[in-house]
């Protein structure tokens, strides 16, 4: 069987009836961005194959009961995840180093109480209707940045720029966001 005999519909129906070879297939079909997900955070093979091995394991366990619409985005979102845990316990005595996802948490976290914090799914459409609203080059570095969590050598060598362009875009970037975000009562 080739990676295209097998679809998200058919690995979910097999995790839900319980079937071992669910795991097999998820690996064919998203083992490569799974650990290019997580290999992007840590920047080691070693930890990026312990971390999609983990997603595999939080996959197994969390459907059921989830019923993802994307498994693509669903195993993604438990590779950041898993790999952001690890990065934080292994590197819990460094201080100062801020990880890309903190420097955007900075920029989304409210002050409010929980009662009045927006879901998680009305800060992802904010979040979608406030890239869609930035030009390509701006929308590329927001989402290598954080959520590719690529470093910003990376991003200038990809994009063919200099790093205090990236620098400078970042950064007005995140000053947009919070305007934007204020503005929506986030």
């Amino acid at each position: 069987m080739g990676a295209s005999d097998f679809n998200d519909e058919g690995i979910i129906e097999k995790l839900f009836s319980r079937d071992e070879s669910a795991v097999s297939e998820i690996k064919t079909m998203y083992g490569r961005l799974i650990n290019s997900v997580a290999y992007g955070i840590l920047r080691s093979r070693e930890d990026a194959e312990e971390c999609e091995n983990e997603v595999y394991m939080r996959a197994w366990s969390g459907i059921p009961p989830a019923r993802p619409n994307s498994l693509s985005a669903y195993l993604c979102k438990i590779a950041r995840s898993a790999a952001l845990d690890r990065y934080r316990r292994d590197h819990a005595a460094k201080r100062g180093e801020v990880l890309p996802i903190e420097e955007l948490e900075n920029c989304i976290r409210s002050d409010s109480s929980a009662e009045d914090r927006h879901s998680e799914r009305e800060l992802t459409s904010l979040l979608n209707r406030f890239l869609k609203a930035q030009d390509y080059n701006t929308r590329v570095i927001f989402l290598r940045r954080f959520w590719f969590s690529d470093s910003i050598s990376e991003i200038a060598k990809r994009l063919h720029v200099s790093e205090s362009m990236v620098k400078s875009r970042i950064s007005r970037t995140l000053k947009k966001l919070r305007e934007y975000l204020a503005a929506e009562g986030y």
